[in-house]
């Protein structure tokens, strides 16, 4: 009887050793998360969602407790460096802006849009202090620096094209944030288009001539987050926590309670004065410009965005947004969190008022 008994153990304990390396590939053993770095200190930042997620450690408690460790990635040379990153299977997961993930959608990329994450951001027109420059049309011919390919471009495009005017009509400077700073203070290039430009108002070396909101939307942006699309087959109860928290952040940026906390939390993780981000979230109407809902104006805006880049032979190939987008985890994270009805469709732009 102990001889049976012997050799029934012995299958036992190589039916678990055979079947051991399956167990273990069903998760993955690191998460690993991009995000463009708009830091102006020694750490690392992003904005809105990324940096709730990154501060609070969210992600790392939610994965912890299946011995997942989360890695953030955090790339300055914003999009396209995320999208190469993503190419070659470095990153699980990206949350950045439009333009950058229809390049990588539209060259062939797998991924999948998950959830939006960010809407109707401000961007700002800044000039330098010493030139008279008012309006779009007095850039003809002048020096515009932003990066290529990150998302400021496409909706520089956007801005230029609601007055009638073509990237054409601008003399253009690919260049990262930073170097963008250093070239307005230094009077090498006229002029940028972005978020960020507060601060280099305050001392002086630009002016804010105009900005989105006053184009009607124009030229405002919009966030994704995207994964791959290896990932989240071979994943999906991982994507799923993952997407859980990123809702979590969303939801928790979208109360007016925690206005001067994600104020302070952006001055902390970014090292901008506290003014420079109270004065982007001047009268933004939170629940509006932080809900991750795949809604008739974030679906219009975001293949209105990927008409524009065609347009503009910034892409070869269109992207339908519909067959992109995969609603599946937003949906399932929105009734883990009871979060069903907090966030409303909205069909079309609004002027983005406090409530």
């Amino acid at each position: 009887m102990k001889y049976i008994v012997r050799f029934y153990s012995s299958i036992v304990l190589l039916l678990l050793l055979i079947s051991s390396p399956l167990l273990l590939a069903q998760q993955p053993q690191v998460i690993r998360i991009a995000s463009p770095d708009v830091s102006a200190g020694s750490k690392h930042a992003g904005l809105g969602t990324v940096n709730v997620l990154y501060a609070n450690k969210w992600l790392e408690q939610e994965f912890a407790k299946k011995n997942i460790k989360v890695q953030w990635l955090f790339f300055k040379g914003a999009g396209p460096a995320i999208n190469e990153a993503l190419a070659n299977g470095q990153v699980d997961f990206a949350i950045l802006g439009d333009f950058p993930a229809i390049i990588a959608k539209s060259a062939g990329l797998d991924t999948q849009l998950l959830l939006a994450s960010g809407r109707a951001s401000t961007s700002y027109l800044a000039v330098r202090s010493d030139l008279n420059i008012t309006k779009l049309s007095d850039l003809k011919g002048k020096r515009v620096g932003f990066l290529r390919g990150g998302a400021d471009e496409l909706g520089f495009i956007a801005a230029l094209q609601s007055q009638g005017l073509s990237i054409k009509d601008i003399r253009i400077v690919n260049m990262d944030f930073s170097a963008t700073t250093a070239a307005l203070a230094a009077k090498r290039i006229d002029a940028s288009w972005g978020p960020l430009f507060f601060g280099l108002r305050d001392k002086g070396v630009v002016k804010l001539a105009l900005n989105s909101n006053q184009l009607n939307g124009a030229g405002s942006g919009l966030g994704v987050v995207v994964g791959r699309g290896a990932f989240i087959k071979q994943y999906p109860e991982q994507t799923q926590q993952f997407i859980t928290q990123v809702v979590r952040s969303a939801y928790w940026l979208s109360q007016e309670k925690n206005r001067e906390a994600q104020i302070n939390l952006f001055a902390n993780q970014a090292s901008f004065p506290s003014s420079v981000y109270r004065e982007i979230l001047q009268a933004i109407d939170l629940k509006f410009a932080n809900s991750p809902l795949f809604d008739a104006y974030y679906i219009n805006q975001l293949q209105g965005k990927v008409t524009l880049a065609k347009e503009n032979n910034l892409i070869r190939n269109q992207v339908n947004v519909q067959t992109w987008l995969n609603p599946k985890f937003l949906n399932q994270a929105l009734n883990q969190l009871k979060l069903n009805g907090y966030w409303q469709p909205v069909a079309q732009y609004q002027h983005r008022i406090q409530k």
